[in-house]
């Protein structure tokens, strides 16, 4: 035990009334919704990146966090892992998540790095034995070592590829040997500066070579977890390869990839990317490859990737209400991808962001589920589009009807449609009454 946490107990669910601000007051992991507890549906993780390993830096300013696992030795490295689970047991929360480069040092040589990695992965072994927390998804860092700056999958160096490769391999048997449902490959650099030097097929076919190799590699193993794909526009290259969910999908379906591979869809990224957080999960979806969900917001007056914490409840339960009809997350769960601000200095503080975002979802879960179950929002919305559901409109979908059949049918009764109201306020009002 590590002294970091010192007199801080345990946050467990006290109710709404409670005033303990180390409590959870609506994330009641064991309650029931919809037939399933709680904690099934929202499957928390602790992100291992923001919450240990960041500094507390942003574009204009370095370090303000001083964590005594601070440094590039194991030993520091060991101790992180230490603190690490002191936290996952003080949330009593079920998943966390890595990087490689988050959890050890990186050394003179890959195969040294990859040895780092492997024992403090022995470590987080042991800790599972007596701790309940599990690993959600395991991913590589492709981006932070100047060897990427020009992409790792997608680098006009080969050799850089290869280097990529064997990275995300060690990766990759590590998240299977610690049990891990998921691995994330996450783009940061898969991207141009400017097309002057870029081949932008060229690098496209890199991608997904590398993406291929890693199926492959996943399924020799025997590793049965999802592989996912998490779009990330804009930052920090001026245009990225995989910018949001309707890009990744034509990637992944141009190569064949659309039954192997599915998202982990990121808030702050949505927006990014100029889109709700809601719509990216609609459409992953109706597409059939929302895997995973990051759980955070980004700052709308700042012009980049903020993470902080969820706190909109209305705008949660529309993510859940997506969620929820697609009938969960399955092998997924929310990651928080967010990290306490640069003023919050406090070993407490990370608890708070934590407790704070888990009484968010759960508000959140209950709402959508409410919702659903209330039926007048869904009834509303398949009205609107009733007619597709007649034998005509069935006809016309499965491809039964040419142009000449429709033109015809125009003529013949003497057709003259017109518009039907979309309702927008009402189904605004409707939503509010849950939330």
């Amino acid at each position: 035990m590590t002294d970091f946490f010192k007199g801080i107990s345990p946050v467990k669910f006290e109710g709404p009334q409670s005033a303990n601000p180390l409590a959870y007051r609506f994330y009641n992991k064991d309650e029931m919704v919809m037939g399933k507890r709680m904690e099934d549906h929202i499957r928390p993780a602790v992100a291992y990146w923001h919450t240990f390993a960041w500094e507390g830096g942003d574009p204009f300013g370095g370090r303000t966090f001083d964590r005594p696992w601070f440094g590039d030795s194991m030993d520091h490295a060991r101790l992180k892992a230490d603190v690490a689970f002191e936290l996952f047991d003080l949330l009593d929360i079920p998943f966390f998540c890595f990087h490689d480069r988050d959890i050890a040092p990186e050394g003179a040589s890959l195969a040294e790095s990859n040895r780092n990695v492997r024992a403090i992965a022995e470590i987080f072994a042991r800790k599972m034995e007596t701790s309940r927390t599990r690993l959600l998804w395991g991913t590589a860092n492709l981006f932070s070592n100047r060897r990427y700056m020009s992409g790792a999958a997608t680098n006009p160096d080969p050799d850089v590829f290869v280097y990529a490769a064997a990275q995300v391999k060690n990766v990759l048997e590590i998240t299977k040997d610690l049990g891990g449902s998921n691995y994330v490959l996450w783009g940061g650099r898969e991207g141009y500066e400017t097309l002057l030097n870029t081949k932008i097929g060229q690098e496209m076919d890199q991608m997904a070579r590398f993406i291929d190799l890693v199926i492959n590699h996943a399924k020799k193993i025997g590793f049965d977890g999802q592989i996912l794909i998490e779009p990330k526009p804009q930052e920090p290259s001026k245009h990225q390869y995989d910018f949001d969910v309707s890009t990744v999908y034509g990637f992944l379906k141009k190569y064949g990839f659309e039954n192997e591979v599915k998202c982990n869809i990121e808030v702050g990224h949505a927006f990014l990317a100029n889109h709700s957080f809601e719509h990216e999960l609609a459409v992953a979806a109706s597409l059939g490859i929302l895997g995973s969900v990051d759980a955070n917001r980004n700052d709308l007056q700042s012009g980049w990737d903020t993470d902080q914490f969820p706190n909109s409840v209305p705008e949660t339960t529309l993510a859940f209400y997506q969620i929820l009809k697609n009938g969960g997350l399955g092998k997924g769960g929310f990651n928080f991808d967010a990290k306490v601000r640069r003023q919050s200095l406090d070993p407490a503080d990370l608890l708070h962001g934590h407790v704070g975002g888990l009484d968010v979802l759960a508000r959140s879960l209950k709402a959508a589920a409410a919702l659903i179950e209330d039926g007048t929002y869904d009834k509303a919305v398949d009205a609107r589009y009733a007619g597709w559901q007649t034998p005509e409109g069935q006809a016309i979908l499965k491809g039964e009807r040419s142009l000449d059949d429709l033109a015809a049918r125009v003529e013949k009764e003497n057709l003259n449609p017109q518009p039907h109201s979309g309702q927008q306020e009402y189904l605004e009002n409707l939503i509010n009454r849950f939330v």
